[in-house]
């Protein structure tokens, strides 16, 4: 939705169109999009901006450049510490280059996702660094002038800029570290099947059981359709509920917030960790460190996610019309004390 003008604005819009002698319109034209502008007519404009102290220097300076010094970040989840470490990143790289980084959180929420887009592109930011949703590849289509780099999630679009860790692998070598310790039943759960790393990552778990020669029961795989502790608790529960005989002796979980609710829902159920159960988590944090026990856990690079899709955006900005590209990030299966032998005869 376009920003509504208030009466201040117009009056001020007005009063610059004065000392200029060029209409309001125009005026406005130039503060938002000023390559419709002759040069000489913007430089005059740009003066009494700035006389007029009408908008802060960092837009006075992207007008100058005729480039906006804005870059927008959409992650899924502001309380993810996964995503609050990209975040870090993104910035990080972006003060580097004189950006400042407007965040929008979605929530995993397409109308959210689709609202900052428009703002975003009615507002010109210079690019987005986006993690997406499971709509970003028909959404994006319709900005498809902004240059963006899509950030621990690829949208599926064609030609799309992707800053991505080894999922799949990551996940095959945790399944491999537990089979090695004796586990067959494996469970996963696993993260929302419309996104790219809820397909790789139980791509990885299937992989990883066909590698240890140990089969999958359906059962032992449950998708958490959204990536919070609570789906993580339910879907522990539902684990829980199968008979003592197939329930399994290992969990692999999709990221730390379900990791939280599959430790809550073990707790829950007086189920140790790990004489009972054990546990990998995909992230790694402070608080899989400290716990007790502390949690084995697949540690992604966050911050130099974040990092490298900033650095990649900008690489874009300068250049529109670089091919895409996909990289793909080494991740650490961290060994800590959630992982043993199963027990004799498995959970009771």
């Amino acid at each position: 939705m376009p920003r509504r003008e208030t009466i201040a604005d117009a009056v001020r819009l007005r009063d610059i169109a004065e000392l200029t002698g060029v209409s309001p319109s125009t005026v406005s034209r130039a503060l938002n999009h000023p390559d419709k502008v002759a040069t000489e007519t913007l430089q005059r404009i740009l003066k009494v901006v700035r006389d007029q102290n009408y908008e802060p220097n960092v837009v006075a300076r992207g007008l100058r450049r005729r480039q906006s010094t804005m870059i927008g970040l959409v992650i899924a989840d502001i309380l993810n510490d996964f995503y609050a470490m990209v975040a870090k990143g993104v910035q990080d790289a972006a003060m580097r280059r004189g950006f400042t980084v407007v965040l929008a959180n979605t929530d995993e929420d397409s109308a959210r996702e689709e609202q900052f887009l428009r703002e975003s592109y009615q507002h010109q930011f210079a690019g987005l660094v986006i993690v997406p949703t499971s709509s970003s590849k028909r959404l994006l289509a319709r900005f498809s002038r902004t240059p963006v780099v899509e950030v621990d999630r690829s949208s599926g679009r064609a030609g799309a800029h992707v800053v991505l860790a080894d999922n799949a692998r990551s996940t095959v070598a945790a399944i491999g570290h537990l089979a090695r310790l004796g586990h067959t039943r494996i469970a996963t759960v696993s993260g929302n099947p419309s996104v790219s790393t809820g397909v790789e990552r139980l791509e990885g778990f299937r992989e990883g059981m066909r590698q240890a020669g140990l089969p999958v029961d359906e059962r032992w795989i449950v998708h958490a359709l959204r990536h919070d502790e609570a789906s993580g608790f339910a879907a522990m529960e539902s684990l829980l509920a199968l008979p003592p005989r197939t329930r399994p002796t290992a969990v692999f979980a999709f990221n730390n917030l379900i990791t939280a609710g599959v430790l809550r829902a073990l707790r829950a159920g007086s189920i140790r960790v790990p004489d009972q159960v054990s546990l990998v988590g995909f992230d790694d944090s402070r608080w899989a460190q400290l716990m007790t026990p502390s949690l084995t856990v697949i540690a992604q690079p966050a911050r130099e996610m974040g990092v490298l899709a900033a650095e990649r955006l900008f690489s874009l900005i300068g250049n529109p019309g670089l091919p895409g590209t996909i990289t793909r990030l080494a991740t650490t299966l961290v060994l800590r004390e959630s992982t043993a032998p199963p027990p004799a005869r498995g959970v009771r």
